[in-house]
């Protein structure tokens, strides 16, 4: 049985090279795990910083997230498209969205179009002596619709990464769930290639308005999605794959970002109901080689 200190996790030239906390007894040590990680993390995010230094925390972490990839070795055993749900749970829990890649994070190719969109909402509003949800947002993605539609049956992919921070709840319960601990949370839903944009905001009014305790999702494309609404919508930031024929893609063109409950809402004493939540939305469209260019068309679109 090989022992612990000749493992991998301890082999120098897997490690990162790094000063020693106590000069005097040496320059120099090797470190790794999470302490390497952050370091690396911080590292990345600096980067992608002073490169675009007008993005928010909110979008540089949400990057970090939209950037990252499994690894073939994470992914032994695993087919991303065809296991049940319970074996992407488990590539989570291990290995979060993957290893993030800085040239992903900071580069659109000619197949490759990310667009992104930092603002805020207020997520609920006063009404009377009750605390409601407030707005939601519907975003127009103006993805180059010919040339998806010329793409035909061809299979693209979208990713989208909702990045925002909550606020801690100021005490150990929350006002009617004693583990509530997010002041708000915001949710993504994409609209379906047989709505209309009227029955797409419907949808989502309605799921809204619910003030539901925990989002199970609506009666959406949920099931073409890689993780599904109830698997991403853990934490305060959401990433998800969709897969599927340019022709659908061409027809989805909508995003809606909107609130479920927090303890701004449950807990009105504190008078938080009225805060502005800031989020940034990050959304990447890839067909499968270079001679499709759907980068140009938007640029021209937007007048990059």
């Amino acid at each position: 049985m090989e022992s612990a200190t000749n493992s991998a996790d301890y082999i120098d030239s897997l490690q990162l090279l790094s000063t020693y906390w106590q000069p005097q007894v040496k320059y120099f040590a090797a470190t790794g795990d999470t302490s390497a990680a952050t370091a690396l993390a911080a590292r990345m995010a600096a980067m992608i910083q002073t490169l675009y230094p007008n993005f928010w925390p909110e979008t540089i972490r949400g990057l970090l997230v939209h950037s990252a990839a499994w690894t073939e070795e994470m992914l032994r055993g695993i087919n991303l498209w065809k296991d049940k749900k319970s074996a992407i749970a488990n590539l989570l829990r291990i290995y979060g969205f993957g290893v993030p890649d800085l040239t992903r994070a900071r580069w659109c190719a000619g197949n490759v179009l990310t667009l992104i969109v930092q603002t805020s909402l207020q997520p609920y509003t006063q009404e009377g002596i009750d605390i409601k949800t407030n707005e939601l947002h519907l975003h127009e993605l103006p993805w180059p619709r010919d040339v998806l539609m010329d793409l035909g049956e061809t299979e693209v992919e979208m990713r989208v990464t909702l990045s925002y921070f909550i606020e801690p709840s100021p005490g150990r319960r929350g006002w009617n769930n004693k583990f509530r601990y997010a002041s708000h949370g915001l949710r993504f839903e994409t609209k379906t290639g047989i709505e209309t944009i009227a029955e797409f905001r419907r949808r989502i009014n309605k799921v809204a308005r619910q003030e539901i305790e925990v989002y199970k999702g609506t009666a959406s494309d949920s099931s073409e999605w890689l993780l599904g609404a109830d698997l991403r919508s853990r934490g305060s930031i959401h990433s998800d794959y969709w897969r599927g024929t340019a022709v659908a893609l061409a027809e989805k063109g909508h995003i809606a970002v909107f609130p479920v409950s927090g303890w701004w809402r449950e807990r009105k004493h504190l008078k938080r109901w009225d805060r502005k939540a800031r989020y940034s939305l990050i959304v990447t469209i890839k067909t499968p080689s270079e001679e499709f260019n759907i980068y140009t068309p938007v640029a021209n679109l937007v007048l990059v």
